[in-house]
């Protein structure tokens, strides 16, 4: 008996580590499966064409009729109806409206004049400058001699005045001796004799004085020793600025030996007290 006593022992064993038997779960029918009438059910239950649509249309919505790159059409205040990707048809210029072609019947005196006017109204030019001008602005060359002669004789083009004034301001405010300033009033086409008796304003005196103090203000600001690398830098600034190599040879000799005189006295002497 005991073999028998074992074996049930160890069967009621099994079925409690088991636990309960599972249940299978009857099968729905589609009767039961589908909503009734009037619940509403679950969305994500529904096949996709009986979905209801994520945005409902409001009463007064058109119907979106836009193009295939995906741009909405809408509506503005004004009623004008607008695509997303274009302008609309109001703001675009048509080919035969005469704001948006240039006058043709414009009297090519009138405009030379007004070119001209608007040009002076910035600074003193010469001639040729505003000879080139109109030409780039398609005016006949007789209606620009006509009307540049026109502006000699009132005194609005001089190019002896404009010739001074350039000389003088060149020279004061940019540091650039005479040379420079002769090649620069040639490509403004000013005559040679012109420029030669406005240069005179600049004699060799006051060219050599202001290339004295362009020279002393980089050293100012001259960091270390002096050597001859910095000597060469304020030979080739002088010589790009148009001075003689006379004249910067010179003036940069005299200004270095100043300059370490200078830096000698402010180092110590070196002697007990």
């Amino acid at each position: 008996m005991a073999p028998a006593d074992g074996r049930r022992r160890s069967r009621a064993d099994t079925r409690r580590t088991a636990g309960p038997p599972r249940r299978t779960a009857a099968p729905r029918s589609e009767s039961a499966a589908a909503p009734a009438a009037g619940e509403q059910g679950d969305p994500g239950d529904a096949p996709p064409e009986a979905r209801p649509s994520s945005r409902r249309r409001q009463d007064g919505d058109e119907p979106d009729t836009g193009p295939a790159t995906g741009g909405r059409r809408r509506r503005d205040r004004s009623g004008d109806s607008r695509s997303s990707g274009g302008r609309s048809s109001r703001a675009r210029e048509r080919p035969g409206d005469p704001a948006s072609e240039p006058d043709q019947d414009a009297d090519p005196e009138s405009v030379a004049r007004s070119i001209c006017l608007r040009l002076l109204t910035d600074r003193a030019r010469t001639r040729q400058e505003l000879a080139q001008a109109l030409r780039k602005r398609g005016v006949p060359d007789d209606v620009a001699a006509r009307v540049l002669d026109r502006f000699g004789e009132v005194g609005l083009i001089d190019d002896a005045a404009f010739a001074g004034q350039w000389v003088h301001s060149r020279h004061t405010f940019r540091g650039l001796g005479r040379r420079a300033i002769a090649v620069e009033l040639r490509r403004k086409g000013v005559d040679d004799e012109t420029a030669a008796d406005a240069l005179a304003e600049v004699d060799t005196e006051a060219e050599e004085q202001r290339a004295r103090e362009l020279v002393e203000r980089k050293l100012r600001t001259q960091r270390g020793e002096v050597d001859e690398a910095v000597a060469r830098r304020l030979l080739g600034m002088l010589a790009r600025k148009g001075y003689p190599a006379g004249v910067a040879y010179r003036v940069v000799k005299e200004a270095l030996a100043e300059h370490a005189a200078e830096l000698a006295e402010q180092m110590p002497s070196g002697e007990d007290g």
